[in-house]
């Protein structure tokens, strides 16, 4: 419903509204994966530890895209706002952003943390309205709702099942 806005049969046809739906749409399985994936390595690895191997792993390839690309012509256009932006997105959004996602898988079994990943295109609607002026429609405060209810219902279902002590 958030990224079809309402329009849901648009999704089996392949009718999205913008690249950045796509984007947002693959998002939630995506990191369901890396979740399952990383509760695996965080049996043998602290979070500090996984999230410097994620970090490196992503930095390989990036630099391998980045080279191949040509990037470095691009370099010389960038500002200080610019360096400032990347410097941001990778401390806090991706670096401790990953150390609290681990914190959380060691906490947690991946299926009751991964029910966080569906607040993540809500928020992505929050902050496209909040920072880029983009409309938010009815139905996508709809689904913003049942979002919210389902991971709520997650995490009661969770407690109701587990044993008490």
């Amino acid at each position: 419903m958030v990224v079809s806005k309402g329009n849901i049969s648009g999704l089996f046809s392949g009718h999205f509204g913008t690249p950045g739906d796509i984007l947002i749409l693959i998002s939630a399985p995506n990191w369901a994966l890396f979740s399952i994936l990383s509760s695996w390595g965080l049996r043998k690895y602290q979070s500090t530890q996984m999230m410097f191997f994620v970090m490196t792993i992503g930095w390989i390839f990036t630099s391998i895209l980045f080279i191949s690309g040509g990037g470095f012509s691009d370099l010389g256009h960038l500002t200080w706002s610019s360096f400032f932006g990347v410097g941001f997105l990778g401390i806090f959004c991706s670096g401790l952003a990953y150390i609290a996602w681990y914190d959380g898988l060691q906490a947690l079994p991946a299926s009751q943390i991964g029910a966080f990943l569906y607040v993540e295109p809500l928020v992505a609607v929050v902050v496209a309205w909040a920072i880029l002026g983009e409309s938010i429609l009815v139905i996508t405060l709809a689904a913003g709702v049942i979002i919210l209810l389902g991971v709520r219902l997650v995490q009661i279902t969770k407690k109701i099942n587990s044993p008490q002590e």
